[in-house]
């Protein structure tokens, strides 16, 4: 009997109900807001592990349940939740990131005046997205994508009281947008094509996956399918969507983590899992999202090696393997995107999380204003180190494992995409490499007026959490353990396995951290060789190609140039024409007032001039 997962749509309930209360009790409750925020995502994260464990059983089915919303012609709209081994898996991710990141915001947000506010925020976030993970239909799945659209836009310019938090708030709100845009269009279009089946995603799995799709034609599905990833490309950062997640740096460090590991950027993978079998009915469509990742993944990890805020290197390093992940499930491989966004999710938080804890003592994000920091703050230093030889793809951390299971498939499927995705681990090492041995090793560089002292443990404890996780969460699926996939798809997928691929990963990850350590530990490399060299590449690298000013040029001035016009039209013409019969009604009034006064002789001029006026009109006639 499957009680825990009848009961799944309850997890949501308690991040929403903490955040009711912090809404209701305001600013003064300062420590009762911490109090109430974390035991609503302690209570989600213990019911999503005991659904969790319970799923783990061989005989567990998937299990939906939900009433009757809005009848719309012969199609009925439902509200309801569905349990399957993919959502069990991200409701596990959402809240075991979302708790940690609670604990840790007690010390980060301490004195922060506005801290019930951002525990309720955080706690409508984490309600969203849970709520998007259970969802049984793409519509209801919609308005919660939209919901987690507007908690990042109340997070990332939390601090409204810095312009640019307000710029990169706005700038997440409407990127996104566009995205979301063709995800609606996608669905109606969805819709359109097989209303009976409404929008369910059980029926989307036996329309497309069964061969049921009747008249939904090859063009039609490639169209829904790349309508769909619009909405991908907008909330998971992909090219050339991507450019609002490092601004959204602006926020706290805590909703950094729990954006960039477990939320909003997870959901665009999550949405292609959840419509995987649309995809695979197109070939074209597949070919897309592939070539779209391994080109994101390679753009991004070349950025990265040029920046200089530590916020905004983990930030590329994210949409890079957001690459990775879109680029897996491109080739074929739900379980591959799936798995690295499972191990993702704990060295990303954990990197932010150890990232924070520095910038929380330092109080600056400048990389090249920091260094020597190992000695003063081990477990800060320890644990980035973990998280980041997790990224960089060395072994046995988990990393490795999820990142070896992409190229594995991509060695078979795609080699050109094998040669991108190496390229990308390469790269990625070594910006790691650099941005850990130019933090924590060397000489200090900070003000002497800086102490620098390990953070509290309510901020170290999550992060040695996270790291044990890092080191462990990769052993669920090997080459020689293909239990995740397996799980995942019933069997349907099974592990890809390739000593070329492992080998291959190895080395491209070690001699990364290797020309990293020469350059920035060792300084047998002078570190502005290559720069100076090649001055307009580091340049180009450092302006993340001049997307944001090509955009500012091409897009942005020209809507404000557009809208400045259309503000003219509406100022000068249609507010003029309207100001005009004002003014001309005002001046006709006193001229009537002036004319209607009771005297005689008034009234006996205008008649004579109306008359000489009429006489003139007939006689003109006869001229013209």
């Amino acid at each position: 009997m499957d009680h825990f997962t009848q009961t799944a749509w309850l997890i949501p309930l308690f991040p929403l109900a903490a955040f009711l209360l912090l809404t209701a009790l305001g600013r003064s409750y300062r420590k009762a807001g911490v109090l109430i925020g974390s035991i609503g995502s302690l209570a989600a994260l213990v019911m999503s592990l005991l659904v969790f464990f319970e799923r783990l059983g061989s005989d567990a089915v998937d299990y939906s349940n939900s009433f009757k919303w809005i009848d719309f012609g012969d199609v009925t709209f439902r509200i309801g939740f569905e349990v399957t081994n993919l959502n069990a898996l991200m409701l596990v991710i959402v809240t075991v990131v979302s708790f940690l990141v609670n604990v840790y915001s007690a010390g980060y947000m301490k004195k922060d005046e506005r801290i019930t506010v951002f525990y309720g925020y955080v706690a409508l976030f984490t309600f969203a997205m849970l709520g998007l993970v259970l969802s049984d239909n793409m519509l209801i799945f919609y308005i919660f994508w939209e919901l987690v659209g507007v908690c990042s836009f109340l997070l990332v310019g939390f601090w409204y009281a810095k312009p640019a938090a307000r710029a990169a708030a706005k700038k997440a709100f409407i990127v996104t947008r566009i995205g979301d845009a063709g995800l609606l269009l996608g669905i109606i279009v969805l819709f359109w094509y097989m209303p009976g089946h409404a929008l369910d995603f059980s029926n989307i799995h036996n329309v497309f996956n069964e061969g049921q799709s009747g008249a939904i034609t090859m063009s039609i599905t490639t169209s829904i399918a790349l309508l769909l990833f619009m909405g991908v490309i907008g909330k998971s950062g992909q090219f050339p969507l991507h450019l609002w997640l490092p601004d959204a740096m602006e926020g706290p460090t805590p909703i950094s983590a729990l954006i960039h590991a477990a939320t909003m950027v997870a959901a665009g993978v999550f949405l292609l899992a959840r419509t995987f079998d649309i995809f695979e009915a197109s070939a074209a469509a597949m070919h897309t999202v592939a070539y779209f990742g391994g080109f994101t993944a390679i753009f991004a990890a070349t950025i990265a090696i040029a920046q200089k805020d530590i916020k905004r290197i983990l930030a590329y390093s994210t949409i890079s393997q957001l690459g990775y992940m879109v680029m897996a499930m491109g080739l074929g491989s739900m379980t591959g995107g799936i798995f690295h966004l499972f191990t993702h999710a704990f060295f990303k938080a954990l990197l932010f999380l150890a990232a924070g804890s520095v910038i929380h003592t330092v109080h600056t994000q400048n990389i090249h204003e920091m260094g020597g920091l190992s000695s003063k703050m081990r477990v800060t230093t320890w644990t980035f180190a973990i998280g980041a030889l997790s990224l960089s793809g060395i072994p046995p951390f988990s990393g490795f494992w999820s990142k070896d299971t992409i190229l594995a498939t991509a060695l078979d499927e795609n080699p050109f995409l094998f040669a991108v995705g190496l390229a990308a681990a390469f790269c990625t090492a070594l910006y790691m490499s650099r941005l850990f041995f130019i933090v924590f090793t060397g000489k200090s560089r900070l003000p002497h007026s800086v102490e620098v002292r390990e953070s509290s443990k309510v901020m170290t404890i999550p992060l040695l959490v996270l790291a044990v996780l890092s080191v462990g969460a990769g052993f669920v699926e090997t080459p020689w353990n293909g239990w995740l996939g397996k799980w995942l798809t019933g069997g349907a997928e099974e592990a890809h396995a390739s000593g070329a691929a492992i080998v291959a990963s190895i080395a491209v990850g070690v001699l990364g951290i290797y020309i990293g350590w020469l350059m920035y530990g060792k300084s047998s490399i002078e570190r502005g060789a290559a720069s100076a060299r090649m001055p307009w590449l580091a340049n180009v690298l450092e302006k993340q190609y001049y997307i944001n000013e090509f955009y500012t040029v091409a897009i942005v001035k020209p809507v404000r140039g557009l809208g400045k016009g259309l503000n003219a039209v509406d100022e000068y013409v249609i507010g003029g024409a309207v100001r005009f019969i004002g003014l001309a009604a005002g001046a006709g009034s006193r001229v009537l007032n002036r004319l209607n006064n009771g005297q005689t002789q008034t009234y006996g001029l205008t008649a004579m001039i109306g008359l000489v006026v009429i006489i003139a009109a007939i006689v003109g006639r006869r001229f013209w």
